[in-house]
């Protein structure tokens, strides 16, 4: 009977193009979500949420949660944009607009992929230093070596797989650190959903939003989804992908909110609760040791190094992609145009580190920076994904172009204030 049952599935496996049927067939399509949510869980992210934990307490929650069904809302979309044109957000920009235009949005992004490598190897250097006392310029050129070398000889399977397992790991690290702290769970749950603007906190909101909902993701998500070539495969794996791809963002996002809105809460309940501001990430690592035991610094300190390298992975990844794109070129490490774009990413992330003198208050204004990208992009892509001569019977419905285009009208209305309060102060 048993061997009956095996023969059976092994038939079932070999209809669908070697896929499961019913639930397991989830499984073939999980991975570039969660290649993606490390770009949120950033030593940008780091340095925003323990900001706005230990100088507001729980009431910055909202953003985490606001930002995050945003979030989930465009990277669905634009997976969309790779799964029915076999082409990523970079590429789709190049062939539908003229050349002045797309090269202007592209540019722009990136721009946004520097200010975002620029956390990246700002938070694996700190980590470097908290770790081994190497100087932070020491440390960066090491991260950037590094990145520049795992990025130049992998291919995606296995940088997905080794993202997958660092997102776990600095998801596991924060749990444990909750587990140490007192959380008044019902206060926090109340802000995760309750909209509150406290006096002098738009910069952080900014950077918070800037740091979930990241440019350069939603470039990296549609390449790597295309990299998989449903539309090359007709009509019923599309159908697939497209069923299940929605799944994989949902998954990872989660995942994504969960850690974020875990750094507040550990800022809130070790800092704010005792009247400190943190200042500086190594800060950070030292005030947790006393707090919350010997362990817990060291923990922090594995964790944002874990965080650091792994999103340089992928901002990397994004900037070779926009980079290439402006070639009507797919990302491709052994290609000439996406190694340049990796290296110019880096090697201009690292050129401007030298000159911060602030690194935590460079890490906030560098998420911050991301959200007044963001619109440009996100404009882009709604124009992509809502035309029938590109999309086709998969264009957006009505409904949710009203959607995107209202977060991306909040998402300008919201810079345009963030700019007046500094114009204004």
């Amino acid at each position: 009977m048993l061997k009956e049952k095996i023969q059976d599935w092994k038939k079932h496996w070999n209809a669908k193009e070697g896929s499961l049927s019913g639930g397991l067939d989830i499984l073939r399509y999980i991975g570039p979500g969660l290649l993606v949510t490390v770009g949120f869980i950033d030593p940008g992210n780091w340095a925003s949420n323990f900001a706005a934990g230990s100088t507001f307490g729980y009431a910055l929650l909202w953003v985490v949660t606001l930002s995050t069904v945003m979030l989930i809302i465009l990277q669905h979309n634009v997976a969309h944009l790779g799964i029915v044109t076999g082409q990523c957000l970079a590429e789709a920009t190049t062939r539908n607009f003229s050349r002045p235009v797309s090269r202007t949005i592209l540019w722009s992004a990136m721009l946004a992929s520097m200010s975002t490598s620029l956390a990246e190897i700002l938070g694996a250097a700190i980590a470097l230093e908290m770790l081994f006392g190497l100087p932070l310029i020491l440390g960066a050129a090491l991260a950037v070596v590094v990145c520049t070398l795992l990025l130049f000889t992998n291919g995606y399977s296995r940088v997905e797989r080794g993202i997958i397992a660092f997102v776990s790991l600095i998801g596991f690290s924060f749990l444990y650190e909750l587990t140490l702290t007192d959380t008044d769970w019902a206060a926090a749950a109340a802000a995760a959903v309750k909209p509150s603007l406290p006096e002098g906190s738009i910069l952080i909101v900014m950077s918070v939003l800037g740091a979930v909902v990241m440019p350069h993701n939603l470039f990296l998500h549609s390449e790597v989804i295309q990299s998989r070539q449903f539309k090359e495969k007709g009509k019923e794996s599309i159908k697939h992908a497209l069923k299940y791809e929605f799944y994989d963002t949902l998954l990872a996002m989660t995942i994504g909110w969960a850690i974020n809105s875990a750094m507040i809460v550990l800022a809130a309940d070790a800092f704010f609760a005792q009247g400190r501001l943190v200042e500086s990430l190594p800060d950070a690592g030292g005030l947790l040791a006393p707090l919350l035991g010997g362990a817990a610094a060291t923990v922090f300190a594995i964790a944002l190094l874990l965080a650091g390298i792994s999103s340089t992975v992928t901002s990397g990844m994004a900037a070779g992609c926009v980079f290439s794109g402006m070639y009507d070129e797919a990302y491709d490490a052994k290609d000439v145009h996406s190694r340049a774009g990796i290296l110019i990413s880096y090697v201009g992330a690292f050129v401007v580190l030298l000159f911060i003198g602030d690194a935590f208050k460079g890490l906030i204004v560098s998420q911050a920076v991301l959200s007044l990208q963001l619109p440009i992009t996100m404009f882009t892509q709604v124009r992509l994904t809502s035309s029938r001569r590109i999309m086709g019977d998969y264009a957006n419905k009505r409904s949710t172009n009203i959607i995107l285009y209202s977060l991306a009208s909040l998402v300008s209305a919201l810079n345009l204030y963030l700019l007046w309060t500094l114009i204004a102060e």
